[in-house]
């Protein structure tokens, strides 16, 4: 994309830094962090025979760095604008010593902004923040607008995959993603999205969820053929 094709920068809704940082961790956002950093003015650094994937709000970091470690042979992009949880990951990559981790602190639709076309085989959105007060449901990352984003980086057969263990969110993203022409809905069966993705880690906040009663669904989006 052009320069002049980039939007004007968003408002990020959401607190963006919690309960101070612990020293080890203060230093891995001052030194490991820069390392790491996707730098959205210059090209994505792409290898032609590795597979990209993209998780939007990793939260602390528990699924991407069990998938980075997993599948190593896989770059993985990780956008989080919570500091708190940059430092978790940050946490986990040094003491992993996993190398297939680039990282972007901010808004996800400004990289994805940044991105080349059809360059990702996967994006992960899980337990994004539901917004579920009704005047703020605008701010909910499931829009019209980012579905378009997502549609363009996401190659032909590619996946969206989405997890919540809210109702109204679920109700939400598959009105929206049904309606959206790049996407088809992989379900055939109620199985389908009660039961987690073959590999899946559970994260802190899913473990929540599931004591205090709520359980999740795991939704799955294939990016149609143009």
């Amino acid at each position: 994309m052009t320069e002049e094709a980039h939007p004007p920068r968003r408002r990020l809704y959401g607190r963006s830094k919690g309960k101070a940082l612990r020293p080890h961790q203060t230093d891995l956002i001052a030194t490991l962090l820069p390392r790491l950093a996707l730098d959205l003015s210059q090209p994505l650094p792409l290898r032609p025979d590795h597979e990209t994937r993209l998780e939007i709000g990793f939260g602390g970091g528990e699924h991407l760095i069990e998938a980075a470690a997993r599948e190593p042979q896989v770059d993985f992009l990780g956008c989080e604008p919570f500091v708190n949880g940059m430092a978790k990951l940050l946490s986990r990559i040094a003491a992993r010593g996993v190398d297939n981790i680039r990282l972007y602190q901010g808004d996800a639709a400004e990289a994805l902004d940044r991105l080349p076309d059809a360059c990702l085989s996967k994006v992960y959105l899980f337990y994004p923040d539901p917004w579920p007060k009704r005047r703020h449901r605008k701010r909910r990352f499931v829009s019209e607008e980012n579905l378009a984003r997502l549609a363009r980086v996401l190659r032909p057969g590619g996946e969206l995959r989405f997890a919540t263990d809210i109702d109204d969110y679920a109700a939400w993203t598959l009105a929206r993603l049904r309606a959206c022409d790049a996407f088809r809905w992989r379900a055939q069966s109620a199985e389908d999205w009660r039961t987690p993705w073959e590999g899946w880690t559970q994260t802190k906040y899913e473990a929540k969820a599931m004591a205090a009663g709520r359980r999740p669904v795991y939704l799955t989006f294939i990016r149609k053929a143009d």
